[in-house]
């Protein structure tokens, strides 16, 4: 039966438990370094002490690079010409997604070294029938660190409040009774003028 190997395993390496895993991983990580790193026997005694300098280089490669892009625009985007320079942003783009790979690569490679047994999970199947990347125990552990976000708060329906019927103004009936005409003005004078007249016509 072939030994289990989790997805983004170096193709160059044994599985792990085999008989050349450690050979093969040792070579492996010393190809991953820079050359110099073959100068200290130290690395080459013990492929854990190597993996460990190995993941510390990759990550730091995988900062620089991402810098780099970052910046890549302000530090000679006034020197390249348009075409280069976006050129350029490929190549780090490029070079980007593959240090990414090596430093996952490393880190399997690190744990294996450290004793650790993988096992095939449902979701390296689904990912290897459809080749999307697996997701690394590492990673794993991160999503599973960061708070769900927030379901949105199903808006609640404004309770309507009773009209309450304002009482129309009634005018009060009018009072039955007579109706006062209003005295005429001058009528007195008027009155006893022709009184007067008539008097001294009967004289």
């Amino acid at each position: 039966m072939t030994a289990y190997v989790p997805p983004g395993w170096p193709s160059g390496v044994h599985p792990p438990g085999t008989e050349d895993f450690e050979r093969t991983a040792q070579a492996w990580l010393l190809d991953v370094v820079p050359a110099d790193y073959r100068l200290h026997g130290v690395l080459r005694r013990y492929p854990l002490a190597l993996a460990a300098m190995a993941a510390h280089h990759t990550k730091a490669c995988v900062a620089g690079a991402r810098e780099g892009y970052r910046n890549a625009r302000t530090e000679v985007g006034g020197t390249l010409p348009p075409h280069a320079l976006e050129a350029l942003l490929a190549a780090y783009r490029a070079e980007g997604r593959r240090l990414v790979a090596t430093a996952q690569a490393v880190d399997l490679v690190a744990r294996a070294l450290r004793g650790e047994v993988f096992t095939p999970q449902l979701q390296d199947a689904a990912q290897r029938g459809t080749g999307r990347p697996a997701v690394t125990a590492s990673a794993e552990r991160q999503a599973a660190g960061r708070p769900l976000p927030e379901q949105p708060r199903a808006e609640q329906p404004v309770a309507q409040q009773p009209v309450t019927p304002q009482p129309t103004e009634q005018k009060a009936p009018a009072r039955a009774g007579k109706t006062r005409k209003a005295p005429a003005r001058n009528g007195g004078a008027s009155t006893r003028k022709a009184k007067r007249d008539q008097h001294a016509a009967a004289s």
